[in-house]
């Protein structure tokens, strides 16, 4: 082992800043063996200092020798401690260690390290391939977090190649359960299911694109997270409509599947005008969406209504301004249903033009089966006249008058032909 400075943890500076105190130290300490570091490091949580101070030290510790876990340009200090002699397999192999050497010292208490930072160690840990009891730490750690991620720090690739999706899907689905489990057992509380709920309709979103991204897995992501999380289904929509317009071959029964995930009642405006145009959805979700709309409009037009007629229950208000403010909301609500109204009528003319085309096609169709009826029997009569005089100029009759069957024999001819006309007459 090198020879390290003496660190003298009782001399620490506590009370400093996080980040700076880290720097600072880090910076005249020089710690460049890693179990020396562990020990220090154990040396100050012996001393008391802070559990976020102890993260800031490991943060900054190891965002100087691994280049993957911050997102600033390597440091020289990381360039030239990485030896040119070291193969690849040693080097992921020194990295696996500091990873795991990593997550073993992290402080117990959630809260001491950044969000962002585990997830990019548990990215470095998913590359080089951690033990499971490390990778499960750190996915424990995150998901306590994951209200705070961003959808870029949350967009970690497969790095395994049994799996075809570029991003790791399952890895997703996992965190975002421990975290719907730790708010059901009560551990977590305030308004993070609602961020969680947006960041998994964004990142649904940005993997509906993978055309190898299997419907159950689409489906399982989507359904992690609790209905009553979203506030509005938008962002899920949006997902839903980017996943069929990528992947054009799914089944109609799969596209019903997709869009009962969409609850219609949460729907913007925008949303609902854009489904309702959309020919990706199937009729009775398109159907769904413009019934849920006009039920919203009639309730908000019955509300105004009725506070229209009733009196201001609140004291000390300009009851100008509310009226003033009911006008505005039935003048919004009254442009929202001409635009439905709009809508419909031009559904209702494209049906129109649709069953005239389905009339002329019937037309034409009966039209080529009459026309091939008569053909038929025009060339079943000519063979039968052919057939006919073919026989009587065999039996020696007059090619002529086949059916009166007249003999081509002078006198017997006139007598025969005028007692037929006697017995006609």
């Amino acid at each position: 082992m090198t020879n390290q400075p003496s660190l003298d943890s009782a001399n620490f500076p506590i009370d400093r800043p996080t980040s700076m105190a880290a720097k600072c130290w880090l910076d005249d300490a020089c710690i460049v063996d890693i179990d020396h570091f562990v020990k220090t490091l154990s040396g100050l949580k012996t001393k008391g200092v802070r559990p976020d101070l102890i993260g800031s030290i490991i943060t900054h510790y190891a965002c100087k020798w691994i280049p993957e876990l911050t997102n600033d340009s390597p440091s020289p200090l990381t360039t030239n401690n990485q030896s040119p002699q070291q193969s690849a397999t040693a080097l992921y192999l020194k990295k696996r260690f500091f990873i795991e050497t990593i997550v073993s010292v992290l402080p117990p208490e959630n809260d001491a390290v950044p969000c962002s930072f585990l997830l990019r160690v548990l990215k470095t840990a998913n590359m080089v391939d951690v033990d499971s009891n490390y990778r499960e730490e750190l996915e424990k750690r995150v998901a306590w977090r994951l209200d705070e991620a961003t959808l870029k720090e949350v967009m970690i690739p497969c790095f395994r190649h049994v799996r075809s999706t570029l991003l790791d899907v399952e890895l997703m689905v996992r965190l975002v359960k421990r975290f719907v489990e730790m708010e059901l057992e009560g551990l977590r509380s305030g308004a993070g299911m609602f961020k969680v709920a947006k960041l998994v309709d964004a990142y649904l979103a940005e993997v509906a694109v993978d055309s190898e991204l299997a419907l159950p897995e689409f489906m399982e992501l989507a359904g992690a997270v609790p209905v009553q999380a979203r506030a509005t289904d938008d962002g899920l929509y949006r997902a839903i409509d980017t996943y069929l317009k990528m992947h054009v071959k799914t089944a109609k029964q799969e596209r019903k599947m997709l869009c009962k995930l969409i609850d219609t009642q949460k729907l913007s405006i925008e949303a609902s005008l854009h489904a309702a145009q959309n020919d990706r959805l199937p009729v009775r979700s398109v159907l769904q969406v413009l019934f849920s709309e006009q039920a919203k409009l009639h309730s908000h037009i019955d509300w105004s209504r009725s506070f229209s007629n009733s009196k201001s229950p609140l004291l000390g208000v300009d009851t100008h301004d509310w009226c003033h403010s009911s006008r505005d909301i039935m003048t919004l609500h009254q442009m929202e249903i001409k635009r439905l109204k709009e809508h419909v009528t031009r559904l209702e003319r494209q049906c129109q033009v649709m069953q005239m085309q389905i009339g002329k096609l019937s037309e034409k169709k009966k039209r080529f089966f009459s026309w091939k009826k008569l053909t038929i029997s025009t060339n079943l009569r000519t063979t039968t006249t052919q057939v006919g005089e073919e026989r009587g100029e065999e039996h020696g009759y007059d090619s002529s008058s086949v059916g009166k069957q007249t003999p081509l024999k002078g006198k017997q001819r006139s007598k025969h032909t005028k007692t037929w006309r006697q017995s006609s007459s």
